[in-house]
Formats: C-alpha cells, sequence, structure tokens
C-alpha cells in the first residue's frame, strides 16, 4: 500500500517513514500541509494518509476538510497525529472527516493495527468500486435492448445492428449476462399434443380407406 506521511517535523517523519517501509509499504512523504494537500489531488494519489495536526501552510484538519469536498469513487483513509490528546481535539478530527486519531508520542503496534485497518477499508471500497462498474455496464447493455427490435413475424428472428436475422435467445444472449434453458409452455404442449394426436387420426383414417 502507498502511504503519505505530512510530518514537518523531521525526525519524527523518518521515524514513520522507516516503521512503514518496513512492513512493506511504499511511503511518500511532505513536510507541510500545502504539499500533502497538493499530492493527494494527483491522479495516483496515496489512499492511506498520515497527518500531522500541527503544520506550516495548511493543518491537518484542513487537509482532511478539502480531501472530503473532493468526489471521489475510492475515499482515502486519513490518520491524524498529533501530540494534542484532548477530547475535543479528537472530536475536532473526526469532524473534519479523519478516520483514526493517534497522539504523540505512538505506539508502533497501535499504529499498525490502525494502518492494517485502512489497507482493509480501502480494499473493501475497491470492491464496491469494481461490482458498481460492472453494475454500470450491465445496465448500459439492458438499455441497448430498450426501443424498436425488428422480429419476423413468422419464426420470430430478430434483426441486429448489422441487419443480420438471429435467434432471440442467441440476440439476447450475446448482450446481457443470461443463459436460456428451452422448454415448453403449458398452451403449445397442448396445441402439439392435439396436433399430433389429429395426425395420427388422419393416418388411422387414410389407411382404413385403402383397398384391401
Amino acid at each position: 500500500m502507498r502511504i503519505l506521511i505530512a510530518e514537518d517535523h523531521e525526525v519524527s517523519r523518518r521515524i514513520l517513514e522507516k516503521t512503514l517501509a518496513g512492513w512493506g509499504h511504499e511511503v511518500s512523504v511532505a513536510n507541510d500541509g500545502g504539499v500533502a494537500w497538493d499530492m493527494l489531488q494527483q491522479a495516483d494519489a496515496p489512499l492511506l494518509a498520515i497527518l500531522d495536526i500541527m503544520m506550516p501552510e495548511m493543518d491537518g484538519y484542513e487537509v482532511c476538510r478539502k480531501v472530503r469536498q473532493q468526489p471521489a469513487a475510492i475515499q482515502p483513509y486519513l490518520i491524524l497525529l498529533s501530540a494534542l490528546s484532548s477530547k475535543d481535539d479528537l472530536v475536532t478530527g473526526i469532524q473534519a472527516g479523519a478516520n483514526e486519531y493517534l497522539t504523540k508520542p505512538f505506539h508502533s503496534a497501535e499504529l499498525r493495527v490502525r494502518v492494517e485497518g485502512g489497507v482493509r477499508m480501502i480494499e473493501l471500497q475497491r470492491i464496491l468500486s469494481d461490482r458498481v462498474a460492472e453494475l454500470e455496464v450491465a445496465l448500459s447493455q439492458v438499455k441497448q435492448l430498450q426501443g424498436l427490435l425488428p422480429i419476423c413475424s413468422y419464426c420470430h428472428k430478430v434483426r441486429d445492428d448489422l441487419n443480420y436475422w438471429q435467434k432471440i435467445d442467441t440476440y439476447l444472449s450475446d448482450r446481457i449476462d443470461v443463459e436460456f434453458s428451452h422448454s415448453i409452455c403449458p398452451n403449445c404442449l397442448e396445441r402439439v399434443t392435439s396436433e399430433a394426436r389429429v395426425s395420427k387420426q388422419e393416418i388411422a383414417e387414410s389407411r382404413s380407406t385403402e383397398p384391401q
């Protein structure tokens, strides 16, 4: 997972960078809130960020607010990190849009738990985003079936966009995720059975009138 560290204190920034890299993450760094905000606006922006609250240019609260104002299929997971530890500071951070709030000095195990929780949340968002995209494709295919569809009144074949005539089950199978199991409805069964019965009777009558 690519993680952004926004921390103006060099020692804290290096400790975080080394810790996260040791857990196998790719780390990007920013030394103030303005740079962090610029990085989070990029097309390939990190989806998890650890933001110090007290930073020059823009504090962590403001970075969170700006990120949450931007529409995105997958929202970044934001962890605020600060020496401020009062309940009011925690509430302010969550109201600004942070997912987690850690106080300095942080415990390595606690940071790891929070980061792993963020990674799981992002993966769930990715799965959901993929499902939404699949549904949008399916809906667009269904919409293509709306409107006037030329169908033969005799054989019931339909004409596609390339002016080819094909069976309606083949036409639909090519455009939506559906398979057909062929059967016979009660009305057709009665008609076919009746026709077969009449045909047998006609054959029997025909044979009975043949000269012996």
